[in-house]
């Protein structure tokens, strides 16, 4: 009998001993069970565990397909008792995650699933991993909770930049249950749908804990603010084969009616076919650990791929084939990055329209052997209304929100600086790009579009109250 046929014969034989306790169709009910939870290999730290969030917001996780399961966050998963148990699968090997074992199992085919629910507001992330080497379109499906679709035209593989066995997260916002009953349904465009496992939180509030410590509210006009701001003057093809030269033009970036406005043109210039801005606030406002808030409305369109993020403001710290001074930005030869870190508080490509991004890299988990660490959220007029992207940064983790709501979090392994390279100041960035590796990922640039903008509201930074006053460079 292999690994599978024994999974299944176990499950099989959960699933007829939880019917002889009341179990009904497709609907999991609390199990209390001595076995401890199934955990990755760095999970029993209880340092690790120490600092992390409330768990108190989790409403009902379930890992499906597998046993119960312990994150590093802390939340525990219940084991699978769904019906019906043939259609479970396993494999052996996930990148790109923190939850190794929680994707290793899932459920296949016709997915319906009721659990009872208090009325309320509920955030739900959904935990997927394309198991097989199929081509992009292969498998495509919805996601509905309450019988309205959530998630839309599901591509696994394609959402997860075109990797299988890569971990993908996708958090949907403000499902309100008035049945008493949470009710999700994966229907197949083509191919059968999958699905890893499933979290549901209750509603957060934001905490009052933070006090505001530097930022720029934009309330005046010109050119930004020089003693909080620098503004980059690149050509095309520098970083991430982007097609705009980023000036410091007025023509595209300047204060105006209280917002930052970076703005991206098609036209002929320093080499390249489209020109834009980058601003960053190195040697200005840096900082080391606290709460990054940025409100901003983000522009629509295939090719535009703007970024909210940060960068170590000592690149070289954890570098080792360059010196302080060598340009590393754009090298093939300087590893001042990944090593020393990079944190994506939003990035957001036109052609994904209302999906939003928050990512880490360092030199043990980013895109080039798989392991990037990321979370998504179906996000709501993106290009219409401002919203509020915040990232919020501990010793033990790093937490990325939209609107307040927290989508990913990145935990501290206690590993080394390979994985942990955020121990020190870091800086803001903020960016609309053109085209680029991942801008034109979903088809060539519309130039029709143009000219597209990116505004920003305003930048905010906060130190914890109860906390030694934060790192922070403000000249």
């Amino acid at each position: 009998m292999d690994r599978n046929q024994k999974y299944l014969t176990i499950l099989k034989l959960t699933f007829c001993l939880s019917l002889l306790s009341g179990c009904s169709e497709y609907t999991h009910k609390n199990q209390s069970t001595t076995v401890p939870a199934k955990q990755d290999s760095y999970h029993s730290s209880p340092q690790i565990l120490k600092g992390h969030h409330d768990t108190s917001t989790t409403v009902w996780a379930i890992n499906l397909g597998g046993p119960e399961y312990q994150g590093i966050d802390g939340i525990r998963y219940q084991a699978d008792s769904l019906s019906p148990p043939d259609k479970i699968r396993s494999m052996d090997k996930v990148f790109g995650t923190q939850y190794q074992h929680l994707y290793q199992t899932y459920r296949v085919g016709d997915i319906k699933i009721h659990q009872p629910m208090a009325n309320g507001l509920y955030d739900i992330t959904f935990k997927f991993a394309e198991p097989e080497d199929i081509p992009i379109g292969g498998r495509v499906f919805d996601v509905l909770a309450q019988g309205k679709p959530v998630i839309e035209n599901l591509d696994v593989r394609q959402a997860r930049d075109g990797k299988h066995s890569s971990a993908l997260s996708r958090t949907v916002t403000d499902v309100e249950i008035t049945s008493g009953q949470l009710d999700i349904q994966l229907v197949s465009t083509k191919g059968q749908p999958i699905l890893n496992a499933i979290l549901v939180s209750k509603k957060q509030p934001k905490s009052n804990k933070w006090k505001f410590v530097w930022g720029d509210e934009f309330n005046y006009k010109g050119r930004p603010d020089n003693t909080k701001w620098n503004l980059d003057i690149w050509p095309a093809r520098k970083v991430n084969d982007e097609d705009q030269a980023y000036t410091a033009r007025p023509e595209n970036i300047n204060v105006s009616g209280g917002n930052l406005v970076i703005t991206a043109q098609k036209e002929a210039y320093a080499n390249a076919e489209y020109t834009s801005a980058r601003i960053h606030a190195k040697g200005k406002g840096d900082f080391l650990y606290g709460r990054a808030e940025v409100r901003a409305k983000i522009p629509a369109g295939q090719g535009t791929w703007s970024a909210i993020w940060m960068l170590p403001s000592d690149p070289y710290k954890y570098a080792s084939s360059c010196k302080k001074g060598e340009e590393w930005q754009g090298s093939s030869s300087c590893d001042a990055w990944p090593n020393s870190g990079e944190i994506d508080i939003m990035e957001h490509v036109g052609f994904d329209m209302q999906n939003v991004h928050g990512t880490v890299h360092n030199r043990a988990y980013y895109w080039i052997n798989w392991q990037q660490r990321k979370g998504s959220i179906e996000a709501k007029n993106v290009e219409q209304e401002f919203h509020v992207y915040a990232m919020e940064w501990t010793p033990e983790k790093i937490t990325i929100f939209f609107d307040d709501t927290p989508y990913f979090t990145y935990s501290n392994e206690l590993t080394g600086w390979e994985a942990w390279p955020f121990d020190h100041p870091y800086h803001i960035i903020l960016n609309l790009a053109v085209g680029g590796m991942w801008g034109r990922a979903g088809g060539p640039i519309d130039d029709s579009i143009f000219p597209v903008k990116m505004e920003v509201d305003y930048v905010r930074v906060y130190q914890q109250l109860s906390e030694t006053p934060l790192s922070v460079d403000a000249h």
